[in-house]
């Protein structure tokens, strides 16, 4: 990983405007961040989805045969997949895909015990790119789980490639998909820029990241995180912002930034109920059912791939 790691910071810090891929806040420090931050009073996601997932799960249940394989994309701690499992009719395997492989490995071994009956396959991999799985459908076929904003972190044309790939892994399959709609700036800020002051921690440990792993020399306290809104697509941005000018070191290049320059860590963009199903059915997925809270703030959207 730190191979790759190094390769992409360096494209992104060299470039103009500065940036740095989204995916590698994502290791095991960056993991934990999250899963606070999804508990975090001004993130208002994980709670409207919690609301919405045990109905959409009994509904789903209905669909799909006894002997399931449930493949999650980005498990993360594997806290929602519990929903879900405990909703279907006799699952055959859950398998969790995940780019940080020790904290998959960890949220695997909590989530055994408590599923017996079930085959735990953790996929340490990168699903931006095509992932095959190491298993076979179950009896009842595969249902895919891609939960969250997620999808927010591809634009329109990267979300219809993410969902063109997902179709080529699943095969003939169901998937389950949350997307957020919300576009009320004052949540936003509040979710993106607040969140209990996590947000800002999970931004710099991409910073404390490159240090430990690529041998650089960022001074973290001396970029500030910010979140700017912008449209056309309509996205939330987050940016690291130099306080001060620096020089550092990365790979054995130097990284020259100024005073208020910005890198840009992550992008999350925000699709309406319309606006992803349009999505889905270029990528050659079918809607099949939707639930929406506060009026689509948040939506789960039940797809179907046909062989």
């Amino acid at each position: 990983m730190s191979d790759a790691l190094l390769h992409d910071a360096l494209a992104g810090l060299t470039a103009i405007p500065k940036t740095l891929p989204g995916k590698y806040l994502w290791d095991e420090t960056g993991s934990d961040l999250f899963d606070q931050i999804c508990h975090s009073a001004d993130y208002y996601p994980t709670a409207q989805e919690t609301a919405l997932l045990p109905r959409a799960a009994a509904e789903v249940a209905r669909t799909v045969e006894p002997g399931v394989t449930v493949v999650e994309f980005g498990s993360g701690a594997s806290r929602k997949i519990r929903t879900l499992l405990d909703a279907l009719p006799e699952p055959a395997a859950y398998v969790a895909i995940d780019i940080s492989g020790a904290y998959l490995e960890a949220a695997i071994r909590r989530l055994a015990p408590d599923y017996p009956g079930i085959a735990m396959v953790p996929v340490c991999a990168d699903y931006s790119k095509p992932v095959a799985l190491p298993v076979q459908a179950g009896p009842g076929g595969i249902l895919g789980f891609y939960p969250g904003t997620s999808i927010g972190n591809f634009d329109p044309t990267e979300a219809g490639l993410f969902l063109e790939r997902a179709r080529a892994t699943l095969g003939p399959s169901l998937f389950l998909v949350g997307a957020d709609g919300t576009t009320d700036p004052e949540r936003l800020h509040r979710a993106y820029g607040a969140a209990d002051g996590l947000m800002a921690a999970f931004h710099r440990n991409i910073l404390i990241r490159l240090n430990r792993e690529c041998g650089a020399d960022f001074d973290c306290d001396n970029f500030r995180h910010e979140i700017r809104l912008l449209s056309d697509p309509f996205r939330v941005e987050a940016h690291l912002v130099a306080t001060q000018p620096g020089t550092y070191r990365l790979g054995g290049q130097t990284i020259e930034v100024a005073a208020s320059e910005s890198i840009r860590t992550d992008t999350s963009h925000k699709y309406t109920a319309e606006a992803f199903q349009a999505l889905a059915r270029a990528a050659g997925w079918q809607p099949r059912a939707l639930w929406q809270a506060e009026g689509g703030s948040f939506n789960l959207h039940l797809l179907q791939a046909e062989a």
